[in-house]
């Protein structure tokens, strides 16, 4: 299993100027030092949940620069708010800056509100999405597309700077809809998820059928990687670690709660591409609300606790076929606890990295070789 960093706070109380960016500065450092995987960013807009991040080829240009390992990825890239001849040329410079090391998971956005910047993209997003694909594809490789300049007239068009990748890797977001999975699947593409609406027996059979849907499609069932996003924070105690996550993260949670009834009031669906009602919760409806979340995911949905007991949990990922995690640790824990905490997460990553399993097939491999021969 790999792991790496993602990024996705809530902006109400952060400080102003670069120290609201100072823990994802010096995170990333950390991260690029010891191996970890990838670092990710998101693209929000227009409302505290997220927005950090409205533009997440920005913010990787920046990382670039200060990285030399890191897979650098945006996840996700809100496509169809954007031409995919500028998504091609953003990436490109940071592909560029980062000597190759740029990957783009798609989304195809939820917030009606985001889609002020492309309006008449909203209701046919997935299918956007899927077209665009294969477009920054097309780019990405040096190919050429066809559009109507300014004089009216259609003109073949080309990015530059050139990329430094022969390929883009490409991941598509998923909230958890099983079409989602298939067409990643079928478009040869990598897939984001995480664990908000769906546990991990149903995440086990969607994966089941990205697989499928791969095989059907000629490719290799066991190429596509399947990237998890959990919160994170890894500690020494397991009480002491409830106590420091558990008001800055029913915090976020109220965040995000109010991001979904912006979208609902504005007439969109919510995340998941679930429809409802625009409604007022009590005050302790969302307490309990807000309770009964939290013990969710700190038992069951994150990597919230101690080295020893989440090795089972990545283990377990494992064995569903989940192939790295996306540790989202900004979720508003102080953030000297935050880059302490790496330190223990840096433990859990070489406990179930790649190399820890080879050495243990191998050790046991000796270890029969060995009987065999007594």
């Amino acid at each position: 299993m790999e792991l790496g960093i993602m990024f996705f706070s809530s902006a109400g109380d952060l400080r102003p100027g670069r120290g609201r960016y100072g823990l994802l500065l010096d995170a990333v450092r950390f991260a690029d030092r010891r191996g970890f995987a990838a670092v990710w960013t998101p693209e929000r807009h227009f409302h505290p949940f997220g927005g950090l991040f409205p533009n997440p080829a920005v913010l990787s240009a920046g990382i670039a620069t200060i990285t030399e390992r890191l897979e650098i990825r945006a996840g996700s890239l809100i496509s169809p708010l954007h031409s995919p001849l500028r998504i091609a040329e953003e990436w490109s410079v940071v592909d560029n800056l980062s000597a190759g090391r740029v990957a783009i998971s798609f989304g195809s956005g939820w917030n009606v509100d985001d889609f002020v910047l492309a309006p008449g993209n909203y209701e046919q997003r997935h299918e956007v999405m899927a077209r665009q694909i294969e477009t920054v594809r097309q780019l990405w490789r040096g190919g050429a597309v066809t559009e109507r300049n300014g004089a009216g007239k259609d003109v073949a068009v080309r990015v530059y700077p050139r990329p430094v990748r022969r390929e883009l890797p490409v991941w598509m977001t998923s909230s958890g809809n099983p079409a989602t999975f298939e067409k990643a699947g079928a478009l040869d593409a990598n897939v984001l998820t995480h664990l908000i609406g769906q546990d991990l027996v149903a995440l086990a059979a969607k994966i089941a059928r990205y697989r499928e849907a791969r095989a059907r499609h000629g490719l290799d069932p066991r190429r596509g990687k399947v990237s998890l996003m959990l919160h994170t924070f890894v500690g020494d105690d397991p009480r002491e670690v409830r106590a420091q996550v558990r008001a800055p993260f029913r915090s976020y949670l109220r965040s995000a709660i109010s991001l979904e009834e912006k979208a609902a009031i504005g007439g969109g669906v919510i995340s998941g591409g679930h429809r409802i009602e625009a409604h007022d919760i009590s005050e302790t409806t969302m307490e309990e609300l807000l309770d009964a979340t939290f013990e969710r995911y700190f038992e069951n949905g994150a990597l919230m606790g101690t080295a020893d007991r989440l090795e089972g949990l990545v283990l377990r990922l494992t064995e569903i076929g989940v192939d790295e995690i996306a540790c989202l640790i900004d979720f508003g824990v102080e953030e000297t606890a935050v880059l302490a905490a790496l330190e223990r997460l840096d433990e859990l990553r070489r406990r179930v990295s790649p190399e820890a399993a080879a050495a243990a097939v191998q050790q046991a491999c000796r270890g029969f070789t060995e009987e065999v021969d007594e």
